[in-house]
């Protein structure tokens, strides 16, 4: 019997999310969205689209939080989308209700479902998703840090000429513009990449990185990424389904790991079956720690501000 993830929001990231799950044929999935009409069409379309991929997946659109009862896997993407000069702290507000209603149905449909969030501002929404659960914290987390990373690899390859598959990084921090990527930890297949360009190189990519997001919000005047993030959200999806234990920047709740108590901001974890199996914590520069404390309180005041 194939698992059953949901993914709530319609939009164009729920929307790419679902259409990767069932292209793949990894698991069933069911598409939900408060407005009436848009999971199901984009739901049909989808299916009507797996015959030619040769995928035997189903997948349901509806409105109601009953049709997803029992799923292994929970995807919220839903909220409001990042308009031109907006940050992703702008949203705190609009989108802590729809994240908040949407984490109490779960808990009552899906009891035993782990959760991934999406929606912005990511790292405070995901603390709200497992306070209002009250589910485990390996069972709750965000998605972020594999996006963050997915661009410092394309800048990254497309400035030395090379595949970004060659390319591994990795981040740490707040999924804003206080994230944290590691270029000491960056390497072209195992070169580091300080070999290969000079620091100032460097920096400007880290710059675009940080503000990656909002460059393509610039670009599409109206809403926000969504291709990316879905293949980021699928990437989580299928270590946790297959049992793969990638190991990914991810939000995950720390509890005195990298010295940071009661929050939830990107560090590497280990993904597999159980969801968060393991924090793994490196060892920081001065210059490092400075920089993820800065990004953590960024955080940490969105946090305060919704009195989680």
């Amino acid at each position: 019997m194939r698992k059953k993830i949901t993914i709530i929001g319609a939009g164009n990231v729920g929307a790419s999310t679902a259409q990767l799950i069932a292209k793949e044929g990894i698991a069933d999935v069911v598409l939900f969205d408060i407005a009436e009409g848009i999971p199901q069409g984009k739901a049909l379309d989808i299916a009507e689209a797996c015959p030619l991929w040769g995928s035997a997946a189903c997948i349901k659109g509806t409105n109601s939080y009953s049709d997803t009862k029992n799923s292994d896997i929970v995807v919220i993407t839903a909220g409001f989308p990042r308009k031109p000069n907006m940050s992703r702290d702008d949203l705190l507000h609009a989108n802590a209700g729809v994240v908040k209603a949407a984490s109490a149905a779960i808990a009552k449909t899906s009891p035993k479902a782990i959760i991934i969030v999406v929606t912005n501002p990511m790292d405070a929404m995901a603390q709200l998703a497992w306070k209002t659960t009250g589910f485990s914290d390996k069972r709750v987390m965000g998605m972020g840090g594999i996006l963050d990373a997915a661009r410092f690899r394309t800048f990254l390859a497309w400035e030395l000429n090379v595949s970004p598959e060659d390319i591994e990084t990795m981040l740490l921090g707040g999924h804003g513009d206080q994230m944290v990527p590691m270029p000491r930890f960056t390497t072209v297949k195992g070169i580091p990449v300080s070999e290969l360009m000079k620091k100032k190189t460097i920096n400007a990519l880290i710059q675009r990185t940080r503000s990656g997001g909002a460059e393509i919000v610039s670009l599409l005047k109206s809403g926000s990424a969504y291709y990316a993030p879905a293949a980021a959200t699928f990437q989580m999806i299928k270590s946790i389904l297959h049992d793969e234990k990638r190991l990914l920047p991810s939000a995950a709740y720390l509890n005195g790991e990298y010295g940071v108590k009661d929050l939830y901001v990107g560090v590497p974890v280990v993904l597999g079956k159980e969801g968060v199996e393991e924090i793994v914590e490196i060892k920081l520069t001065r210059e490092e720690k400075a920089m993820f404390r800065e990004s953590c309180a960024a955080v940490r005041k969105l946090v305060k501000k919704l009195a989680i």
